[in-house]
């Protein structure tokens, strides 16, 4: 019975990182790379994704909302979140389920700081419900996470 566990797990926690590809917008303008309202996706995918964005040299502004996987990309090095920004966590989950499979939340968590990481394995990584914050918020929990000034004096088009 153990083992039936422990393969159900394994292949739970593999849908969840081969499901659906991240959603969102990516547009590229010299040296900036603007994420505009992403609903996350596939971990595995967000990851490679991620790495990808580090390693290109661009500034990466994380504006609209960014939810679920796309949370983390906030901690990039060479990220800035909107001021208007949106942020979404929830659990993981296998999809169109309810399903929330082992270890995916430690992936996801090992890319927060700070407030953020200890709300995430406090109970956001283990809820089916979004749990939205400001980027202002956002900020206060994490303040290693710079918001994207320039965007500031662009309102209301900043979003």
């Amino acid at each position: 019975m153990k083992r039936n566990i422990t393969s159900f797990a394994l292949i739970a926690a593999t849908s969840v990182l081969i499901g659906l590809a991240p959603a969102g917008s990516f547009a590229a303008s010299g040296n900036t790379i603007d994420v505009w309202n992403d609903s996350g996706g596939n971990v595995l995918q967000m990851t490679q994704r991620r790495e990808s964005l580090a390693k290109s040299g661009k500034r990466v502004r994380i504006r609209g909302y960014c939810r679920s996987a796309c949370t983390m990309l906030i901690t990039m090095p060479n990220a800035c979140l909107g001021p208007y920004a949106k942020v979404g966590f929830h659990a993981p989950r296998i999809p169109n389920t309810s399903i929330i499979p082992p270890y995916v939340d430690q992936i996801m968590g090992n890319f927060y700081r700070n407030g953020i990481r200890d709300r995430w394995f406090g109970g956001w990584n283990r809820s089916l419900e979004m749990q939205v914050i400001s980027a202002r918020e956002y900020v206060r929990l994490d303040p290693q996470t710079r918001l994207c000034d320039e965007l500031r004096r662009k309102w209301p088009y900043a979003r």
